[in-house]
């Protein structure tokens, strides 16, 4: 009787931790199911492919692994285990790997095996860039719409606008410094 009742109070633990976690979550399993299906051949194979893993119920073991395991271990770690946290980019000056993480980016140049790591800092709401053991606080955000820029003063507006403006006054200031 008393194991029974231990059970219960468990089950009951475990489900209001699952269910009251308020985390929506990524659903990263999911998505990485459904855009493998949006990936193949055509229209005609996505459907076949969709009806079977439906009756199959392929899509709902994935989506209840999403909501019940996955999502869970996001709340509670920061991270998804299924997330892909890394991106390769080929870039004019050689191919990088880029690894998101919680506080920003790790991009690592594949041939120099250099390393940049921006950073966000929520205290102060700014981005620093750090390589070679220096770090350099280049942006600060004044509020939503506005941001300082590292070695100036003027606040720059986060629209098409202001970035050109602001690119304009840094290559103005190379030109300066090239002379």
């Amino acid at each position: 009787m008393k194991k029974s009742k231990l059970i219960v109070v468990l089950s009951i633990i475990l489900s209001g931790s699952v269910l009251f976690s308020s985390c929506i979550g990524s659903f990263n399993l999911s998505n990485k199911l459904l855009n493998w299906n949006k990936s193949l051949s055509s229209k005609f194979v996505n459907e076949v492919v969709f009806i079977c893993f439906n009756i199959i119920p392929v899509y709902g073991i994935s989506l209840f692994a999403d909501a019940v395991v996955l999502n869970t271990i996001e709340f509670w770690t920061g991270s998804n285990p299924v997330a892909n946290n890394v991106k390769f980019v080929k870039g004019d000056k050689g191919n990088y790997k880029i690894l998101t993480n919680r506080h920003g980016y790790k991009i690592t140049n594949l041939k120099t095996k250099e390393v940049v790591t921006l950073n966000y800092n929520k205290t102060d709401r700014s981005w620093s860039a750090e390589s070679r053991g220096k770090s350099i606080t280049f942006m600060t955000f004044v509020d939503e719409n506005h941001v300082k820029m590292y070695g100036s003063n003027a606040v720059v507006e986060l629209s098409q606008a202001g970035a050109l403006a602001y690119q304009a006054v840094v290559t103005g200031n190379m030109a300066v410094a090239c002379r």
